[in-house]
């Protein structure tokens, strides 16, 4: 299975098994991080940290705080598709890491990113939010 990533009119596919996102609340200026797996059922967040707590970034229940934040397991089922929003009115865009490459994705605004796991990324997600 592939990630697949659509920027508008543009589809990136990565050869991966896992990937990270990263970004910065827009309000408490602190740090989001996921790891996701990408799998035939779709893609699953395994594993997540957020560096502090307030404005909507609460750490769940169960998380553990460490020297660099609460880390906890999300509780999620295989998702077929997750859209980022990308309103350019945060500090910067979601952290795309997948294999040995990082790249930035929707640092200004436009319309959602969508992410999805396909064989080849032929087949985009339909429905937008």
């Amino acid at each position: 299975m592939m990630l697949c990533l659509a920027t508008g009119t543009k589809v990136l596919a990565f050869a991966v098994s896992t990937f990270t996102l990263s970004w910065t609340h827009s309000v408490q200026r602190t740090e989001w991080w996921e790891r996701w797996e990408v799998t035939e059922a779709g893609i699953r967040p395994v594993e997540a940290r957020v560096t502090s707590s307030g404005a909507g970034m609460e750490a769940p229940e169960g998380a553990v705080e460490e020297a660099d934040g609460w880390h906890y397991v999300p509780h999620l089922p295989p998702q077929h598709q997750v859209f980022l929003g990308a309103s350019g009115a945060t500090v910067g865009g979601w952290t795309l890491c997948a294999g040995d490459s990082c790249q930035v994705v929707g640092a200004t605004a436009g319309a959602p990113l969508a992410l999805w796991s396909d064989k080849d990324c032929s087949h985009p997600p339909e429905t937008r939010p």
